[in-house]
């Protein structure tokens, strides 16, 4: 992981203040300008290819990407990233997945994956986005589960926030397996709720509303 300062940095200082991260709208928009930033970054790791592009007075030779992209999303609050993602790979096919976490009644946290939909992954560039990367618990999980559709040629984890225990955790569970991870920011700590401190708070809840 590399460390530099670019305008994203605005864009999470708007997402994690408390006066600012009010607004859902911003909230949500914030959400993809860091998900098309990191796409950016992404596409520099691409085979590209030249291409004869017919123009109105000749030929243009340009070098476009050769891999075949799959955009991935964990719901609810991968969506926002999901469309920023989207707005840099236009072309490419998507999946969904659904995982969440519950506690019983003796405060002990699983997570659960429930439905997953996606287009076959053998040989494809996965780019598998979540805003937050806690536990890494889900991520491990989600990574497992969409297995049954093919090995993809590389998968690239995309979080905005993350800490340092979810990506200790992700780095030991997926060693040896072609994964690439991309974090905007890493956090110290979880707190006793396995919410990543300083963090920003439930984010699916600041993009869609509070659920029961």
């Amino acid at each position: 992981m590399n460390e530099h300062d670019t305008v994203l940095n605005h864009y999470l200082a708007e997402m994690r203040s408390v006066g600012i991260q009010s607004d859902p709208i911003r909230f949500r928009r914030n959400i993809e300008r860091i998900g098309f930033l990191m796409a950016y970054e992404v596409s520099k790791t691409l085979a590209y290819t030249d291409n004869g592009i017919a123009t109105p007075l000749g030929t243009a030779q340009v070098r476009m990407a050769d891999e075949k992209i799959v955009v991935g999303s964990i719901l609810r609050a991968g969506l926002p990233m999901h469309n920023g993602i989207l707005d840099a790979f236009d072309h490419a096919e998507n999946c969904f997945i659904s995982a969440y976490r519950k506690s019983d009644k003796n405060g002990q946290l699983t997570i659960h994956v429930e439905y997953a939909a996606s287009p076959s992954l053998t040989g494809k560039i996965l780019l598998l986005g979540d805003p937050m990367l806690a536990t890494g618990g889900s991520m491990e999980l989600t990574y497992n589960a969409l297995k049954r559709f093919g090995q993809p040629k590389h998968v690239h984890i995309m979080s905005i926030i993350g800490s340092r225990e979810g990506v200790s955790y992700l780095q030991s569970k997926l060693a040896g397996e072609p994964v690439t991870l991309w974090i905007a920011a890493v956090d110290p700590k979880l707190n006793a709720n396995k919410y990543i401190v300083p963090g920003l708070g439930d984010a699916g809840d600041l993009a869609f509303g509070t659920k029961l």
